[in-house]
């Protein structure tokens, strides 16, 4: 149970940290160019889902087995903190766009952590 939490909170560090980066950049691309908000929208989401693919990749990675449960409490556990976070600060709930955004994020930190156990496994011959 130990070996799980760490490999989620190590995922979910790397989901915030891709999302802190990602963040900056497009408020600097913002601020200096010509370049409005509406124009990201996809990219800001297409780089939310890699940031999830990833962070389910490092949990699944650092978990070593079931690269899904990694992956998907990886998922879990950022949704869980966004939905907080919009709770607690902004006295709102999921809308259902976000809540199927939030089942996407889960599906593809799942894959993830499918892909980042077979990838720091080591492969057994027989």
């Amino acid at each position: 149970m130990k070996k799980i939490g760490l490999a989620t909170v190590y995922g979910v560090a790397a989901v915030f940290i891709i999302i802190l980066v990602a963040s900056v950049i497009f408020s600097l691309l913002l601020r200096f160019t010509s370049l409005q908000e509406g124009s990201l929208t996809w990219l800001i989401l297409a780089i939310s889902f890699l940031a999830l693919f990833i962070g389910g990749f490092v949990s699944g990675g650092k978990g070593k087995e079931k690269g899904w449960l990694m992956g998907g409490a990886t998922g879990l556990l950022f949704s869980l903190i966004v939905f907080l976070f919009q709770y607690l600060g902004h006295d709102a709930v999921f809308s259902t766009e976000q809540s199927v955004y939030h089942i996407g994020f889960l599906a593809t930190a799942m894959i993830g952590g499918i892909f980042g156990v077979n990838m720091t496994t080591p492969s057994r011959t027989m």
